[in-house]
This record gives C-alpha cells, sequence and structure tokens, in this order.
C-alpha cells in the first residue's frame, strides 16, 4: 500500500481505534458485563485481520488435553450459512458449520465440537447437553468481550508482530496492541527456526507486558502429503515429496497467508501454478473450470494438485471433480512445534490452569 494511501486512512484508524478503545473501557469498568463460568475456558485468538494460525494451534491444544480431559472446541463458525447453536456431527458441512470445526471435528471424532455467533450461549449449551465437560476451548474469542475466560492466549505474526503494526485500516490491528495485557499467554507463531536467541529477547521484551505474562515461539511444520479424496487413491502407490525427477505442482489456497506454504513447496517442485483465492472462499464451478484448465497446460507427466488442510475440507464436498484430478489431489497438513524447548513449560502451563479449575475437581 501506498504511503500516501496509507497517510489518507490513517484518520479513519484513529476512528476506528477510538471507537475499539471505548468499547474496551466500558467492558473494563464492568459497565458491559463479561460472564466468567465455573468451567475452565481457554481462549485462542488474535487482534489482527489474517491468518496467525489459530487453527492448528487450537488442534495442538486439543491433542494436548484429550487423553486427560473431555474436551470442547467453540467457534463461531465464521462463514457458515447456518445461524444458532450447533453441534458437529458426522452429518456436518461446511455450510452447516464452517471450514475450521468442520476441520477439528474429522481430526478429533472424540471430542465436542459447537459453533455459535454467541460464544457466551454456546458455552452455557455445552455445560447443559455435556455437563460432563471439563475444558472448552474458545476458538477465535479473545475480541468476544462478552466472555471473560479463565485462561486467554494472543497469537501474533513473527512477520508482523502486533506491537508493529497500526489499527485498521491502515494496518492489520482488529484493537490496540496495548490490550495484549489481557492474555496470559503470547504466542509468536510461524517463526524462523533460525531465528537467534538476541532477536527472540528482543521480541520478548517488546510483547511482555508484565513479568506474570509468558511469551512463546512457534514453527509450523509441514507433514507428508495426503490425498484429498481417499476413495480415489485406494490401492495406488501415493506421491512422495522424495520422488526422483523434476516435479511439477498447482497449489490451490484460500488462506490469509499463503506465503509460508508456497515457500515450503519450492524446496521440492521445480514449477508451481499458485490458484489465490480468498480466505475462507466456497468454491463454485468456475473456479474448477481454473484448476482443470491449469492441470491440462502442465505438460510434464509428474504432477500433483497441492491445497491447504482448510481447503481440502471444502474442496471435498464438491462431487463433480474429475476422477483424473482427484487422484491426483493432495493437501499439505501442518502442525505447530514450539521453539527453544519451550514446549514443556507451555503444556505444564496448559495442565495447571484446567486441572485446578475443572468442575468436581
Amino acid at each position: 500500500m501506498g504511503n500516501r494511501k496509507l497517510f489518507l486512512l490513517y484518520p479513519f484508524s484513529i476512528l476506528y481505534g477510538l471507537i475499539t478503545g471505548i468499547r474496551n473501557l466500558l467492558y473494563d469498568l464492568n459497565i458491559l458485563h463479561s460472564q466468567k463460568f465455573t468451567i475452565p475456558v481457554i481462549c485462542v485468538g488474535n487482534i489482527t485481520v489474517g491468518g496467525t494460525g489459530k487453527t492448528p494451534h487450537t488442534e495442538y491444544l486439543v491433542n494436548l488435553l484429550k487423553s486427560e480431559f473431555r474436551v470442547a472446541v467453540l467457534s463461531r463458525g465464521y462463514k457458515r450459512k447456518s445461524k444458532g447453536f450447533i453441534i458437529a456431527d458426522e452429518a456436518s458441512s461446511v455450510m452447516d458449520i464452517g471450514d475450521e470445526p468442520l476441520q477439528i471435528s474429522r481430526k478429533f471424532p472424540g471430542i465436542i465440537v459447537a459453533v455459535d455467533n454467541d460464544r457466551r450461549n454456546g458455552i452455557k449449551k455445552i455445560m447443559k447437553e455435556f455437563p460432563e465437560t471439563d475444558v472448552i476451548i474458545l476458538d477465535d474469542g479473545f475480541q468476544h468481550r462478552r466472555v471473560k475466560p479463565g485462561f486467554s492466549i494472543l497469537l501474533t505474526d513473527y512477520s508482523r508482530l502486533i506491537t508493529r503494526d497500526i489499527l485498521m485500516p491502515a494496518g492489520r490491528l482488529r484493537e490496540s496492541s496495548k490490550n495484549r495485557k489481557r492474555a496470559d499467554i503470547l504466542i509468536v507463531t510461524k517463526t524462523d527456526p533460525a531465528i537467534s536467541d538476541k532477536e527472540l529477547a528482543v521480541i520478548r521484551n517488546e510483547l511482555q507486558t508484565s513479568a506474570d505474562q509468558k511469551v512463546f515461539f512457534t514453527k509450523i511444520d509441514y507433514g507428508d502429503p495426503v490425498p484429498v479424496f481417499n476413495e480415489e487413491n485406494a490401492g495406488r502407490n501415493l506421491f512422495s515429496m522424495d520422488d526422483p525427477g523434476e516435479k511439477a505442482a498447482i497449489l490451490i489456497t484460500g488462506i490469509a497467508s499463503p506465503a509460508g506454504i508456497m515457500k515450503y513447496l519450492d524446496q521440492f517442485f521445480s514449477e508451481i501454478i499458485h490458484l489465490g483465492f480468498a480466505d475462507h472462499h466456497y468454491f463454485k464451478s468456475r473456479d474448477l473450470d481454473r484448476i482443470n484448465a491449469a492441470w491440462q497446460k502442465m505438460g510434464t507427466s509428474q504432477k500433483i494438485l497441492i491445497t491447504t488442510e482448510k481447503d481440502a475440507v471444502r474442496l471435498r464436498e464438491f462431487t463433480n471433480i474429475a476422477p483424473e484430478i482427484k487422484r491426483a489431489f493432495y493437501y499439505l497438513p501442518v502442525e505447530v512445534s514450539f521453539l527453544k524447548e519451550n514446549k514443556n513449560v507451555f503444556d505444564s502451563m496448559i495442565f495447571d490452569y484446567v486441572g485446578k479449575n475443572k468442575r468436581n475437581s
């Protein structure tokens, strides 16, 4: 964005900051009420527009807690077409609950996944309908101040720290970075694994608002390609990144920040065609036509289509994709891992909070 355009947007950022500042002040003064619950509620969120990795961090928490506690995940179900409180089940679709809740539900079938725009109502419903629940993970709830979580985790992207950003529309902040003080933990996501100890210390000091607030650093780890359409790949030798020879790929993304996956794939492919769509994009027939045209145009025999795990959830609902493309369609699963051996410290903080605060403890 050019400097002149930024300059013109600054007054609107000031106005936006005034509005969000007044709203937060009303909650801080308890003029607007934040409800606290008797069940442990862990909030995972951010204060920026764009992807910071909320879903893989939510999945990390689910994986961490599910063997010891009965876990529920509550999301608003962004861009779903339904309304109200819905519990995910085997028949749920992207239209019903949204792509991220559906991904979590499919990956962790033993937990409760629910959606509700009114997170306060959603928590009450879970507590009533599933009284055995030990902990609720509130996905993308940091700015939903009608709920006062017992434990808050705020995410910030390493490439654009919240302390180095400005308010919308000139920047990407949805509220002032000073409000990071509400978080128990800050996580710098998508961190360069080669980061120096000196830079870690600089960022930690920049973000930390009190001695009790902890700052952690995570990176993204990509897994082996997984077929998007399992039924088309039964009994076949699956594609491997380590296959010899030159390989080509068509990358299809509908996420906020595709730069990370593109950088990763550059290591393995001599040619990559990127078909980018908006975040949470609902794919249509004309999009499939674009994908098919790119596939036919790519001449090499050793070629595949690759998408993200979140996009695979939406693409999988199409039934009219050609078998040839289905057989070549893969997604890259992602996980987060902690840098500098901080995993045990983080895990202990989460276990301590849930263990000490769960009902009937």
